[in-house]
């Protein structure tokens, strides 16, 4: 089969590309970066260097694909994040609808079923309910939790500060947490298999723990085992993502986002169907990457 892969080689496509390569497939994996051209050919992929806002050049690769894995990239080059990721999406269903895919992986966030107020994650909202009105297609919309990988923003924070912490949770509070890989493999079950069919939704976590734990099982990992986390005011979190160098309509939507965790709002849905982590990748799995990295 032909698979059409976005997300350049990214912490879930490098991963998911590797195993659909391995099973014997063709795999085409979308850039806007040529830097990334020998890494993405290495791996066995073919590489279309691109833009995600040129809708005839996502059309045309999408072209012949049994199969797209749809993420929309991050970037921080834009003044309107959440009109960003709208146009993005728009792009993606003319793409789909021209060049006649039927099926699709996408992922969401955990979230996703709010549609407003939940800072980033209500673009991904926006291309969920943007799917819904195409017909004729099957779709497994993929709503992982927090990642793990957002640690590692804050390693400055415990080498500066000596403190973990941020304005999504108290110590009590329960997060749920999922890992790039875990991601992968469900991604990569479901395009192997295309075991879906209609307008799926599916929660992909690794783990549920306390703030608590979480502190204690990073500090741990690195020699810190005092380490406290800190539950930041909406405020306090918006001047220091600002502090550090962010723009200020992500700081603010990460401030929403976390706000929203706080308050019980973007995980709501997921306890309440009794949804249950089936990753492999837990707290302390991560806790050994996250040493890596802040020894490094």
């Amino acid at each position: 089969m032909k698979y059409v892969l976005t997300g350049s080689i990214g912490n879930i496509t490098k991963p998911l590309a590797t195993k659909l390569i391995a099973a014997g497939h063709k795999v085409t994996i979308i850039s806007s970066n040529e830097s990334r051209k020998e890494e993405i050919e290495t791996i066995g992929a073919t590489a279309a260097f691109g833009n995600v806002l040129d809708e005839p050049f996502l059309s045309d690769v999408f072209q012949g694909a049994d199969a797209v894995y749809l993420m929309i990239p991050p970037t921080f080059s834009v003044s309107d994040w959440l009109g960003y990721q709208k146009e993005v999406a728009e792009n993606f269903v003319t793409a789909i609808k021209k060049s006649g895919v039927k099926n699709i992986v996408q992922l969401s966030s955990i979230g996703a079923h709010i549609g407003d107020g939940a800072g980033p994650i209500d673009g991904l909202s926006y291309l969920e309910k943007r799917i819904n009105s195409v017909d004729n297609i099957d779709v497994v919309k993929l709503r992982p939790s927090y990642f793990y990988t957002n640690f590692y923003t804050m390693i400055d924070m415990i080498k500066q500060a000596g403190i973990l912490g941020s304005n999504i949770g108290d110590y009590k509070d329960k997060l749920v947490l999922t890992h790039p890989k875990d991601i992968a493999d469900v991604a990569a079950k479901h395009l192997l298999a295309l075991d879906f069919q209609g307008q799926k939704i599916e929660y992909v976590s690794s783990d549920v723990r306390t703030f608590s734990e979480i502190v204690k099982v990073l500090g741990d990992a690195i020699g810190k085992p005092e380490l406290p986390w800190i539950c930041f005011s909406d405020e306090d979190n918006l001047q220091g993502l600002l502090k550090a160098g962010l723009p200020e309509v992500f700081a603010k939507s990460y401030t929403q986002m976390g706000k929203s965790i706080r308050e019980g709002l973007i995980q709501e849905y997921y306890f309440s169907q009794n949804e249950q982590p089936q990753g492999i990748v837990k707290l302390e799995d991560f806790a050994k990457e996250f040493a890596q990295v802040y020894n490094h």
